[in-house]
């Protein structure tokens, strides 16, 4: 539980961190959310194959399987099982990244449009205000659902 929480207030941190002007976030690189979800992941797979080693490998295999699948089940189980560090970095990078392209975008929109149609620029300036609240909010979504994988996976392999 305490690695749990020091990673979800490590990552709250980070992404809030991040929505300040002119700062750079970490967590829009895949290669540093890989770098932080394939260790936490594997450390979830390791601890499951050694305390229950047979309930891990259950999970490749549903139970009442028909004999001709058993091969095909075992290779998709396994690919949806190493896929699983990959998924937690993507998602971890994109949803920040594409919010963090819209109010860029938004923002140099609103700049461009003072001189030429300043009501229009106000209403976007409401509207990049609102897009940052959403911008906070997915901040904290991300770094809890990030979080909640892990320990979903951890409680799979326990």
């Amino acid at each position: 539980a305490l690695i749990l929480t020091s990673l979800i207030v490590i990552l709250l941190t980070i992404n809030l961190l991040g929505l300040l002007p002119y700062t750079f976030t970490p967590t829009t690189q895949l290669s540093i959310n890989i770098a932080l979800a394939f260790p936490l992941w594997l450390a979830t797979l390791l601890t499951g194959l050694r305390n229950k080693p047979s309930a891990s490998l259950a999970h490749l295999l549903p139970e009442g399987t028909p004999t001709p699948l058993i091969p095909a089940l075992i290779l998709i189980e396994t690919t949806s099982l190493l896929i699983r560090p990959l998924a937690l970095g993507v998602r971890l990078t994109a949803n920040p990244t594409a919010g963090h392209l819209l109010i860029q975008l938004i923002s140099t929109a609103s700049i461009a449009l003072i001189p030429i149609l300043p009501a229009v620029s106000v209403l976007t300036i409401i509207i990049l205000l609102l897009l940052t609240i959403l911008e906070v909010a997915v901040a904290m979504i991300q770094a809890y659902v990030f979080v909640l994988l892990l320990s979903l996976y951890l409680q799979e392999n326990i």
